[in-house]
């Protein structure tokens, strides 16, 4: 049977053929990413487990988050990340050196292969034919060391692009279509497979806007032939003997299918406050904006900098709107400045940034009260930017650059001038990349560990209980965001490696009043209840770890986002799916919460009783774990679980 590009990525990668949808699978993984807002987690993860030297083909510790140095606790995490990796034989891109996602498809990416990333946007990376998946930092850890990365099989589905995108539309808007059409919530469970003629008109950076942005649908990975556009990508970058041609099979098939006209698509735009409410440019032209944002790992491209400063070019922004550039990388910055672009943009009026993840991230660049920031990144989930009443729109580089010349938002293709045409830098020219190389086994090991104030031990954690009869302290509303979880930004991230510091901001701009009510409980357990797609968005661990350190036992929810579910189950917490919705939908903050034979329903992987008995209800929910996993989350945690397989 013809096969698609996915089912073959994922046979090469496993021991057995993959099994239907939603089957267990263990695959092997090539390569590992890690960033440092959730890197330093992952390295103290490999000194808990002992790990000598990391057994993949290639890590890669990127700094791109946390660049800010108000104090020494970004500094000292910095040069911690770079002792780490010499010790256990990771690559090291420091501060200034570029984005992780971008910059790894310019270094390191190969077709064929599989990246396992503690950062959701890892899927990038299926823009040159790898399968790419994100994933919390102790899972991201246990493939360093050699695991497989246990899951299960993904539906498949598979959209046929044909046609050519018309002026004043790009990639971005293809990705802002399918938000329009399904939402946060229509990839769960799937990989988003591009499939088509309509690949000849795209490059594999346009490929990577399309694949990074897949993560906002919920999609596990998304996934694109290695195919000539790949191959002269990769030449471009003088890598060209990394290619290998990756197809699906003429014919082959798919779970879910659906077509995308290129050619009827219309510049696209996501209002306040979710990367799904995605409306035509036309409906919101002419509301006035504060902001324009080019840049981060949604839209790393070098066209995505220059087709900016060509709209730009000859015009100065508005005194009334800041136009912030943040370079996503050294070689694209060096290449903008060969070609002239980085000058026209200065002219222009353009705030110039360093290198790195910025104001995507919360880290500077907020936008000011009230005011509209028209951003070209992915996600613009509320307080995010830094500004928490903020109105972040995001879009296409067209979109933003030419609403910052008219300081309203503008469909491009109202400027009626020429559309312009970007040549690609004709090599990978200039700037090499500031590594630091693995050292050899030896020297390695005689590296010290340096570990600022800031950097604490993780926390011991005890096991699951087999029974719980605990408060509830929060309830969410549906589509919860990890960053409303645990917030990003310079005032949080800097804690990243002091579990308790960071701790006192979950919750913090949804209910203030949480970490206070669980630290008069502790060490008593507490309970959560959400709704629908609880934790969407980042892959930051901080968002499970954090309360699980307050107290959380278990998260009893309408549906749970991917990634955050795994995180909860690596740090001992159960994710607890109800049934029915409507059952808990009259319980409140205050009710009690109890639990009867948990560990032994989980183990026969049945329905839980949950009931409230402040309330007299019950509700019946489940735990959707695989058997590694279920032990997992029995043994309170990843690392407990590990460190008992060693000891035995």
């Amino acid at each position: 049977m013809p096969t698609n590009l996915t089912r073959k990525l994922l046979a090469a990668h496993a021991d057995a053929e993959p099994g239907a949808a939603g089957e267990p699978i263990d695959i092997r993984i090539d390569q590992t990413l890690t960033q440092d807002a959730t890197g330093t987690l992952v390295m103290l993860a490999l000194e808990a487990i002992g790990l000598d030297r990391v057994r993949t083909e290639l890590s890669v510790q990127y700094v791109d988050h946390n660049l800010v140095q108000e104090d020494h606790r970004n500094a000292d995490d910095h040069r911690y990340l770079l002792s780490a990796c010499r010790r256990f034989g990771v690559w090291y891109s420091p501060p200034g050196n570029g984005v992780s996602h971008p910059v790894h498809q310019q270094f390191f990416g190969r077709p064929g292969a599989t990246l396992l990333g503690s950062d959701s946007h890892t899927p990038a990376a299926g823009a040159l034919g790898m399968l790419a998946i994100g994933a919390g930092g102790l899972e991201v850890a246990l493939a360093m060391a050699g695991e497989p990365y246990r899951t299960t099989v993904p539906e498949v589905w598979g959209v046929r692009l044909h046609g050519r995108l018309p002026d004043g539309v790009s990639a971005k808007d293809v990705v802002l279509e399918m938000l329009r059409r399904h939402g946060v919530r229509g990839g769960l469970g799937r990989v988003v497979e591009y499939h088509g003629t309509g690949l000849a008109a795209l490059s594999a950076m346009d490929r990577h806007v399309i694949a990074n942005m897949g993560t906002e649908l919920g999609a596990t990975s998304t996934v694109f032939p290695a195919d000539d556009a790949v191959r002269r990508y990769l030449e471009d970058q003088r890598r060209g003997d990394a290619y290998v041609e990756w197809l699906p099979d003429p014919g082959a098939t798919y779970d879910v299918e659906e077509e995308i006209d290129l050619e009827t698509l219309e510049p696209l735009i996501a209002t306040p406050s979710s990367p799904g409410n995605v409306v035509p440019v036309r409906e919101v032209a002419g509301r006035p904006i504060r902001q324009a944002y080019i840049g981060s790992s949604a839209n790393p491209g070098y066209r995505d900098f220059a087709v900016a400063a060509e709209i730009v070019r000859g015009h100065r922004v508005p005194a009334n709107v800041s136009l912030d550039v943040n370079p996503s990388s050294r070689r694209t910055l060096h290449d903008l400045a060969l070609s002239g672009h980085l000058a026209v943009l200065i002219e222009a009026g353009a705030r110039i940034h360093q290198a790195g993840c910025n104001g995507c991230i919360g880290m500077g660049q907020a936008p000011p009260t009230g005011g509209i920031s028209l951003r070209t990144v992915p996600r613009n989930f509320p307080g995010r930017s830094g500004t928490l009443d903020d109105r972040v729109y995001l879009c296409s580089p067209e979109t933003a650059a030419a609403s910052a010349l008219g300081a309203r938002i503008t469909d491009p293709r109202d400027l009626r001038v020429a559309y312009p045409e970007i040549a690609e830098p004709a090599h990978g020219a200039g700037e090499e990349g500031l590594f630091a190389r693995p050292l050899p086994l030896e020297r390695a090991r005689e590296v010290r560990l340096e570990k600022g104030p800031n950097i604490a031990a993780l926390p011991e954690l005890d096991e699951l209980p087999e029974r719980i009869e605990a408060p509830v302290l929060l309830k969410a509303a549906d589509d919860i965001s990890t960053d409303e979880i645990l917030p990003a930004g310079a005032h949080v991230l800097p804690y990243r490696s002091n579990v308790p510091k960071i701790a006192e901001f979950a919750f913090r701009d949804v209910d203030p009043d949480y970490v206070a009510r669980a630290k008069d409980r502790l060490p008593r357990r507490h309970v959560i209840l959400g709704g629908r797609n609880y934790g969407q968005g980042s892959s930051r661990e901080h968002a499970a770890l954090a309360p699980r350190f307050l107290g959380l036992v278990a998260v009893v929810a309408a549906g749970f986002a991917r990634i955050h579910a795994r995180n909860l189950v690596n740090f001992g917490v159960a994710p607890l799916a109800v049934d029915d919705a409507d059952a808990i939908a009259g319980w409140q903050v205050g009710d009690t919460i109890r639990i009867d034979r948990l560990r032994e329903r989980l183990r026969e992987h049945a329905a839980i009783a949950i009931v409230n008995v402040t309330r007299h209800g019950e509700a019946r929910a489940r735990c959707r774990l695989t058997d590694f996993r279920t032990e997992v989350l029995l043994a309170g945690g990843l690392i407990n679980l590990v460190r008992e397989r060693s000891e035995a």
